[in-house]
């Protein structure tokens, strides 16, 4: 059996009892993605020397934080000190060796976690599908023919496929959640600002959020125990107590209150999904929790609302990238303007422009209160929802996703349709609340299908408790890919 088929635990104790050794843990890694990346295509850059250097380091010492040892796997935006961070972008390719580690890469060095390489994903973190990488379309572990989601599909492909034992993302308006439930694992959206940002590439600030991506509910609680705390570096970083989340895991959901959006289970949810979201509910059920429908009136909105804020903090996040200070030049340029423009055009892929373009629109003079302010407007509206049914109810579940992953190929060229996509994600990253995606279900083709948890502000551990219920009384997250698992 595959050693990353066991869990964080697990692998601990084989790492204190000397049954294993960090190098064999990353000589596993490395030879998965031998086997298998050709095929998955989840890493963009990989650290395979560095990676080994403090493998050997690391095996005379006696294992002393919970991710001792582990590999991991980072999505392409989070920089990292003198490792390749492309955010799959021509713009960024040469961007060989960044200056410093962002706040989560250097959290993981002082766990003494191994980063195993940089992950694909869509470019500058907009998709939903990771087909907008500029270097190459990420694969579903469970059938290649699919996408991975996006636009973390890189860090959720590596660690379905069994590549990387856990890793980490990025997640703006579902980029987390979303291909943790094409891919049939555990990611998790944190509350904002309890992750720092600090050396993430921006792409909406006030909606992006750094988290966990795992096999198992309980190892995702000890990824986000080393990620999660106050950073002064981070200006939107909140200073508040982290609890021990593992302490609350198996703490039962006995008298737990569950609301059921009305809107989540409505028009456009496949009737497969819809079917697995009520058969998890009866789990809960059985384990003593109750639900009931709900409404979160405003969601319908969510869609229209976000991609204007968020693309407009993208036209103003992304306007520094411009051929001058780093990044990509144009050679064509013969004078200043051109080298601006001619930069621009080519070092940015369509769906970039696209955003930049739509962005830079709603803010400009005239348009700004028509467009700008009503969906911050939207947004206040679909945070009060929330808050409303937090009043009366512990958690809100529904599914991840209207549908199971689609073909590669199958929607890239309709952009409102890859849009809709996000249609039950984006909620929660207007609110702010934490969300995480876990497996409950596959659709008739074999597909994943992810049932998501939404809490209050900074009540990860609720989470963690209902989702871990779960998983104890199935047995979904057990099952691999056969390109991902033991066969």
């Amino acid at each position: 059996m595959s050693l990353f088929n066991y869990k964080l635990s697990e692998l601990q104790d084989k790492l204190h009892t000397k049954e294993i050794t960090v190098s064999d843990l990353v000589n596993e890694s490395y030879a998965r993605i031998n086997e298998v990346d050709d095929d998955v295509k989840a890493f963009l850059t990989l650290n395979e020397e560095a990676a080994r250097a403090k493998a050997k380091e690391l095996d005379g010492q006696a294992p002393s934080q919970s991710l001792f040892g582990l590999p991991i796997g980072i999505k392409d935006n989070i920089v990292t000190k003198g490792l390749r961070t492309t955010c799959a972008s021509q713009f960024l390719s040469n961007f060989n060796d960044p200056l410093y580690d962002a706040t989560v890469v250097q959290k993981l060095q002082d766990a003494n976690a191994i980063n195993i390489g940089k992950l694909n994903m869509d470019e500058f973190a907009m998709g939903s599908s990771n087909e907008n990488s500029s270097y190459f379309a990420t694969r579903n572990p469970w059938n290649t023919d699919y996408v991975p989601g996006g636009s973390s599909g890189g860090s959720a492909a590596a660690v379905a496929a069994g590549e990387v034992f856990f890793s980490i993302g990025s997640d703006t308006g579902g980029s987390i959640r979303q291909p943790a439930a094409f891919c049939g694992v555990v990611g998790l959206k944190p509350t904002y600002g309890l992750v720092s940002r600090f050396g993430l590439v921006a792409f909406a600030s006030s909606l992006d959020q750094i988290g966990p991506v795992t096999r198992t509910v309980e190892d995702n609680a000890h990824l986000l125990q080393v990620l999660a705390g106050h950073d002064k570096m981070d200006a939107t970083s909140a200073n508040v107590d982290v609890p021990s989340y593992k302490d609350s895991l198996n703490q039962g959901v006995k008298g737990l209150r569950i609301a059921v959006p009305s809107e989540y289970l409505g028009e456009g949810v496949n009737p497969e999904v819809k079917e697995a979201v009520l058969q998890a509910l009866k789990v809960y059920e059985d384990l003593g929790a109750t639900w009931e429908e709900v409404s979160l009136p405003h969601s319908r909105y969510a869609v229209a609302a976000y991609y204007l804020l968020s693309s407009s903090e993208a036209s103003a996040n992304l306007a520094r990238f411009d051929g001058v200070r780093y990044g990509v030049r144009s050679e064509k340029a013969e004078n200043m303007i051109d080298m601006f423009k001619l930069s621009r055009s080519e070092g940015f892929g369509d769906e970039v422009k696209r955003r930049i373009m739509l962005g830079t629109f709603a803010l400009s003079s005239g348009y700004y209160d028509a467009y700008y302010k009503k969906a911050q407007k939207v947004r206040t509206l679909i945070k009060n929802d929330f808050e409303k049914v937090f009043e009366n109810y512990d958690i809100v579940i529904g599914p991840t996703t209207p549908t199971p992953a689609f073909k590669v190929g199958e929607i890239i060229d309709d952009p409102l349709t890859m849009y809709a996509n996000d249609i039950l994600t984006i909620p929660v990253n207007l609110a702010g609340v934490p969300g995480m995606s876990i497996p409950c279900g596959f659709s008739s083709e074999g597909l994943p299908i992810g049932l998501q948890l939404i809490g209050k502000h900074f009540d990860e551990s609720t989470i963690f408790r209902v989702a871990n219920a779960f998983e104890q009384a199935t047995e979904i997250h057990k099952k691999t890919p056969v390109l991902g698992g033991v066969k």
